[in-house]
């Protein structure tokens, strides 16, 4: 478990240098400490999540399809971006803890189905979803 602190702690956790069973790990080892797993059933983090992506929802909201695309030059705002984004993800992690979900294993099953429902021939390009073609 040390690596995973010290990854975490001196913030040297990059996407290309940290597994997905760190990250785990490093959520897995946090909650722990604060004796927080008594409140993390699958039903509070799925809400969680779901808040939690509304919070980041709330800084595109008012904004028209380019200013979103433009939000990266406000630093400010990407730093409120990056952090809710992570409160996002690291209840997905503590979820895929509390129920035992290879995160990895479910992302590749998941992206197989999707090209079943939108073949390449038929989405390609477009925003249409897959019963309606």
């Amino acid at each position: 478990m040390e690596i995973y602190y010290i990854l975490f702690y001196n913030q040297n956790m990059k996407d290309n240098n940290v597994t997905f069973t760190q990250m785990k790990e490093t959520i897995k080892e946090f909650v722990k400490e604060r004796d927080w797993n008594q409140f993390h059933s699958p039903k509070n983090l799925s809400m969680s999540i779901s808040i939690e992506a509304s919070e980041l929802m709330e800084h595109f909201q008012w904004l028209t399809t380019l200013q979103s695309w433009e939000v990266g030059e406000d630093e400010e705002m990407m730093q409120e971006i990056r952090d809710e984004l992570s409160d996002i993800l690291c209840y997905c992690f503590n979820m895929a803890n509390v129920l035992d979900i290879d995160i990895s294993s479910a992302m590749e099953t998941k992206i197989e189905k999707n090209k079943e429902k939108y073949p390449i021939d038929k989405a390609k390009g477009l925003a249409t979803k897959y019963d309606k073609y």
